[in-house]
């Protein structure tokens, strides 16, 4: 008998309706409560769930201290008592209590907030909690604490709406083998998947849609925490400015600030009121 190869769409079959039982399943998307204050985007993308978020956590865990470890190294590591890592850690601290309605994991996290020295107008939250902003978002274009939390709450939403695990699955499902993709849907050693694709935590893109979704979901974050929502319009104006030539790092992938501003300003009355009600003693 000749010997011949297992014909491909075969092969995929099995994994494909895995896939769709999976996606299909009842109760894995995080919707929001039915009635609730404040921005409306749905809930968490079904793809998340075929990463499993704990080896996710804990590759993000790892890449984190590894940051610090190199910034420490290079004396840019900003110390407990610098004044804008008080800072980042007091509108922290406002911030992160609002985080358990949009993603109950959120609630185990061991959150933590850093200042690397760099020219770099970047910031970011990995998943789990780990917050890190480079000196050059806060020098460059001088933010006030609304604007920080503006910025803050944008990271740190793309965590609990958890983009990267998403992005992950969706990476694997488009660019890995049927082999390797059983490994994402649980069917292996989720470990190795989870190796492979977790050095893209630090450079990993997110679509116009996630970064979309953080800018609103954010945008209630820093209202709910006394923070004045508006400040999103000054943030982006600023960013415009200082996007002459090439834009910086963190808006690089972003949508475009007059796009962005204009979803703003639509939104700002759904979040006005919890600000508003923020401010009563």
């Amino acid at each position: 008998m000749t010997s011949h190869s297992a014909c491909p769409c075969c092969e995929r079959r099995p994994l494909l309706q895995g896939m769709a039982a999976l996606l299909l399943s009842p109760g894995l998307v995080l919707a929001q409560g039915g009635n609730r204050e404040g921005v409306e985007v749905g809930g968490n993308s079904v793809f998340s769930r075929l990463v499993p978020a704990e080896a996710v956590e804990q590759s993000a865990a790892q890449q984190y201290a590894e940051m610090l470890k190199q910034a420490a190294a290079q004396n840019a590591l900003g110390g407990k008592s610098n004044p804008q890592v008080r800072r980042l850690r007091a509108i922290a601290q406002r911030i992160i209590p609002h985080a358990m309605g949009w993603n109950p994991r959120a609630k185990n996290w061991r959150w933590e907030v850093n200042l690397i020295g760099s020219r770099q107008v970047n910031a970011f939250c990995m998943p789990g909690g780990k917050i890190a902003f480079y000196s050059g978002i806060l020098e460059q274009l001088k933010l006030t604490d609304d604007e920080v939390a503006t910025v803050m709450g944008h990271e740190v939403a793309h965590a609990l709406r958890e983009h990267a695990r998403a992005r992950m699955a969706k990476n694997a499902a488009t660019g890995i083998s049927a082999n390797l993709l059983s490994n994402v849907l649980g069917l292996g050693q989720l470990g190795q998947t989870v190796t492979s694709y977790g050095a893209q935590l630090l450079t990993l893109q997110f679509s116009r849609s996630d970064e979309s979704d953080a800018d609103l979901v954010g945008m209630e974050l820093a209202a709910r925490a006394g923070f004045d929502p508006r400040a999103g319009v000054t943030l982006w104006q600023k960013m415009a400015a200082a996007s002459k030539g090439a834009p910086p790092q963190w808006l690089s992938t972003h949508p475009s600030g007059k796009s962005r501003i204009a979803d703003i300003q639509a939104n700002l009355p759904k979040v006005l009121p919890l600000y508003a009600r923020s401010q009563v003693k």
